[in-house]
């Protein structure tokens, strides 16, 4: 049977590359994304002229992840068009690019707000249809920042993301016994081929960052520059999509927690198995290791 599929954060970078890759045999992608009617309507074409190129079901809706209405107005639109939504992809984010103290909170709000809370408010949207129909699969794109060697300058952006990956796993166990299964796939640092740096934001107190900036003064360049350099040279975000759509593809209860894609090694994997390898010892020790997968 065909999987009705739901990617946020798809006009361009991962989120695009992902939907496309998701369009395949009758599966129906649905590619999350703001201003459809004007900012993003090169994207809203684009999508559309590869799924008639390709004869696939990939089409635009307009969800814009910081507002609840938008989301929920999304959600239905398709539950109204297919009965339910099989898989979410939770892949909108944005990153920060400056010292930490130079961003004020109300920036560091929105960090949050676009990493973190977008997650809830699509889940609130679509788990109580998962839930009644005992069947759906999340599929949270994380980040190596979460737990890798992280640089500095990067700060709100991979706090966002530890907190993202920490409500992920919470979530799991949660849902599990409505048979709904959860998977985070974790990226390294893609320099190129995403639009994750170009539109990065920056701290709007300009006299703090330029404060650090006399102490500073190139570090930032040259760390982002030897941190791309840790990336093989035909490191491919594509590999991303391709893993998300192999996920996706597979049978229930055989999904892993985690997939890596992280050509530099930042020795986010590392820390992450130990993490999750305490985290199923735990689970047994309490007597819970069925909260571990999604019930039949």
């Amino acid at each position: 049977m065909s999987r009705i599929i739901l990617v946020t954060g798809a006009s361009s970078g991962f989120g695009a590359m992902i939907a496309r890759s998701l369009a395949s045999g009758d599966d129906v992608v649905y590619a999350g994304m703001r201003h459809t009617a004007d900012r993003n309507a090169q994207a809203v074409t684009d999508l559309a002229a590869y799924a008639q190129e390709h004869r696939v079901h990939a089409r635009a809706i307009e969800l814009d992840v910081s507002d609840q209405s938008s989301v929920d107005a999304a959600v239905e639109r398709i539950i109204g068009e297919h009965g339910r939504v099989d898989v979410v992809v939770h892949n909108a984010g944005h990153m920060t690019l400056g010292p930490v103290e130079a961003f004020t909170v109300a920036q560091l709000a929105d960090v949050y707000d676009t990493n973190v809370l977008s997650t809830q408010r699509v889940n609130r949207a679509v788990l109580p249809h998962m839930r009644r129909r005992r069947d759906g699969l999340l599929v949270w794109i994380g980040s190596s920042s979460a737990r890798g060697g992280t640089p500095p300058w990067l700060g709100p952006y991979f706090a966002a993301k530890a907190a993202e990956d920490a409500l992920a796993v919470s979530i799991a166990a949660e849902v599990s016994r409505f048979g709904i299964e959860s998977s985070i796939v974790v990226p390294g640092s893609f320099t190129t081929g995403t639009n994750h740096y170009a539109h990065a934001g920056h701290p709007e107190d300009e006299t703090t960052a330029k404060e650090y900036d006399e102490l500073y003064a190139s570090t930032m360049d040259d760390l982002l520059a030897k941190q791309a350099s840790l990336s093989p040279e035909d490191a491919d975000p594509g590999e991303v999509a391709r893993q998300v759509a192999a996920l996706v593809g597979l049978p229930k209860g055989q999904r892993p927690f985690r997939v890596y894609i992280d050509p530099a090694q930042d020795g986010a994997e590392e820390v992450f198995r130990i993490g999750d390898r305490i985290r199923r010892d735990f689970y047994r020790t309490l007597g819970y290791e069925e909260l571990l997968h999604p019930a039949p």
